[in-house]
């Protein structure tokens, strides 16, 4: 008991280096889902644009992602149009590294990013 309390400010250091990692990794998985986001959303907007696509086509890339990938989350038709609108009002913005700071993004305690107006 002695032994733990007297490396207690050593272990809470290695507790800290863990807990920062843990926000690296969240932060480096949630920006790498804005740059997919974005490249849907600008694929999906140039189809459209070019009139190589419809509203159908984005209903039926829905639909077979969630039958051939049902693993995969948030691809619905409605988040497929999300995707396209991010890209849409974002677009005429200089994409940079530093997207998060073009964007009214805030971390949580869980840091899990959510978009605010």
């Amino acid at each position: 008991m002695k032994l733990a309390k007297r490396f207690d400010r050593q272990f809470t250091e290695v507790v800290n280096m863990i807990h920062k990692a843990r926000h690296n990794a969240i932060k480096s998985v949630n920006a790498e889902l804005i740059k997919l986001y974005w490249n849907i959303g600008e694929y999906i907007s140039g189809k459209i644009m070019s009139a190589e696509w419809g509203d159908a086509v984005v209903d039926q890339l829905a639909d077979y992602i969630q039958n051939n990938h049902p693993e995969f989350k948030g691809f619905t038709r409605r988040g497929l149009y999300r995707m396209r609108q991010f890209y849409e009002i974002y677009r005429r913005r200089k994409f940079v590294s530093a997207l998060l700071t073009q964007i009214s993004w805030y971390c949580r305690k869980n840091c899990t990013i959510f978009f605010t107006k």
